[in-house]
């Protein structure tokens, strides 16, 4: 998009987030805009506004884009060219999918957005199916399995194999679409509709349980009203955790999941908090699709991704060591560094504390590192408030590449960080008392490590942390003997007790220290 003029001095600024990015998705049902910000391996949402424009609403009876549902859109479309502009915004994206590519009057509607100054593209179904999958495949590193994109006028069905998108095919069973398979004349009117949808996925001649060589894999869905159902799912098991993104069900549970919804009426859903009335109308349609891809595609266990086409627009784009970096430690290290925590800082910690308190059993290096990133951020929150809102970040903030037991054990060392080692039923429910103690040792060490010498960078070099047989040893610099004071002593004497040793402080020349040697 060409803008109006250029703007060197970038006032729209969010959370210390400078927009970078944005993409303006033209689809069937929505019209969204979503600007980010910080990385783009795992991008922060500073904007997302979407119009209910519904252009794909008419499309099955008259081949047309409604001139109603242009106008909407439009009306939306234009507010976003003014923000893009203001907020001086010139990386923008422009897509339409299924309702504009298959209406007799999308050419017009095309032009009027040239028109606006955005550069549309119209993308194939193909084509939006492998965008989609290129986004499973940035928030689940080396995935493999299938993608179902559900949009409101069609579903993008292809295969994804460590990570790269294969054969893809969309077809006509959008979520507007999927209310002319259902014939409430029949007997049964989901088992019949069922029936028919298992069909059309059948006519497309696409085999994908094939495609895995019948090895069972997982089934990754895309879009909105799957995360409504995933959802419905949470709060139906009362689930500890509120982003959908990530939630999984073995196919077992998946199935009784979509028997349950496929009986629900639109207004029992409705009363649900986090169900809008949008969702709530496609839900029963969208469960008995569900139950057609569990028959014909025969997954293991179903996973709900909030990242698709337009996260697919974005990681497409990176080079190669770009999608090659942890989502994960980047996301946390953008977010930290904005609090005071950056990644130098909690590397040396990290690096210090490796001895005494590394990742084991239950844990991960990358996982430590973001467990120490987010720690150090916690102390620049007011200390009435932080536990509970340093646990949020840890459970609730859409981090990538990371599952619940993963997000207990940072709840964890965060809390052990603040000396606040009964932690809250929500953690215990999410992982073993193996995997927290383990996390909880993290967190004691880091807390050792930044009261030592105040997170000082000198106070990290003059010092060691190490285990040598049933003792954990504190050695420290002739020069810096004073550092062990009576917090540091009671820091040592709870990491010690946790890890089950005794513990002792040695005082050594500069070059007994260097050479690791004691007195």
């Amino acid at each position: 998009m060409s803008m109006k003029s250029k703007r060197v001095d970038r006032e729209g600024v969010f959370a210390g987030n400078t927009p970078e990015r944005a993409i303006i998705d033209i689809g069937s049902n929505t019209v969204r805009l979503v600007i980010y910000g910080g990385t783009m391996r795992a991008p922060t949402v500073l904007v997302n506004e979407k119009v209910t424009a519904r252009l794909g609403q008419n499309i099955a009876d008259t081949g047309m884009l409604a001139e109603e549902a242009i106008q909407m859109a439009m009306r939306g479309l234009k507010r976003f060219a003014l923000l893009l502009d203001d907020l001086g915004i010139e990386d923008v994206e422009t897509v339409a999918t299924a309702a504009v590519r298959e209406a007799s009057n999308g050419g017009e509607f095309i032009a009027e957005l040239v028109a606006l100054g955005f550069k549309p593209r119209i993308v194939s179904g193909e084509e939006e199916a492998c965008l989609s999958a290129s986004g499973v495949a940035g928030a689940f590193p080396g995935a493999s399995g299938n993608v179902a994109d559900l949009g409101g006028g069609s579903l993008e069905l292809v295969s994804l194999d460590n990570g790269s998108p294969g054969d893809a095919v969309s077809l006509p069973l959008g979520a507007l679409r999927l209310p002319e398979y259902r014939d409430e004349q029949a007997k049964n009117p989901s088992s019949e509709m069922r029936k028919s949808l298992e069909k059309v996925v059948r006519k497309s001649g696409w085999d994908l349980a094939s495609k895995n060589g019948h090895t069972p894999a997982p089934l990754y869905l895309v879009g909105g009203t799957w995360r409504a159902m995933a959802v419905f799912a949470m709060q139906t098991r009362g689930h500890p955790l509120s982003d959908p993104h990530g939630f999984e069900l073995a196919a077992n549970d998946a199935q009784k999941l979509s028997e349950l919804l496929a009986a629900q009426s639109a207004d029992s859903l409705k009363s649900r908090q986090r169900i809008s009335s949008m969702r709530a109308e496609k839900l029963p349609d969208a469960a008995v699709l569900l139950q057609a891809l569990l028959a014909q595609l025969k997954p293991d266990r179903v996973v709900f991704s909030s990242w698709g086409l337009r996260e697919g627009l974005l990681y497409d784009r990176l080079p190669a060591h770009g999608k090659a970096q942890d989502p994960l430690l980047a996301g946390v290290s953008v977010f930290a560094t904005q609090r005071g925590a950056p990644p130098t800082l909690a590397t040396r910690i990290a690096a210090w504390t490796v001895d005494a308190a590394p990742s084991r059993e239950h844990g991960t290096e990358r996982l430590r590192m973001a467990a120490t990133l987010l720690s150090l951020a916690s102390m620049q929150i007011e200390p009435n408030i932080r536990l509970p809102q340093a646990i949020d970040w840890a459970l609730h903030k859409r981090w990538i590449a990371v599952g619940g037991a993963e997000r207990a054990m940072l709840a964890a060392a965060i809390a052990a960080n603040g000396n606040a080692l009964d932690l809250p039923s929500e953690v215990q429910a999410l992982a073993s008392d193996e995997a927290l103690d383990e996390a909880i040792c993290w967190g004691l060490a880091v807390r050792l490590a930044r009261r030592l010498g105040a997170r000082s960078a000198r106070s990290l070099r003059v010092s060691r942390l190490l285990v040598d047989g049933d003792r954990l040893i504190l050695r420290l610099a002739t020069s810096h003997a004073d550092l062990f004071g009576v917090p540091t002593e009671k820091d040592i004497k709870l990491l010690a007790g946790r890890l089950g040793l005794d513990w002792a402080v040695e005082i050594v020349s500069d070059e007994e220290l260097l050479a690791g040697k004691s007195d």
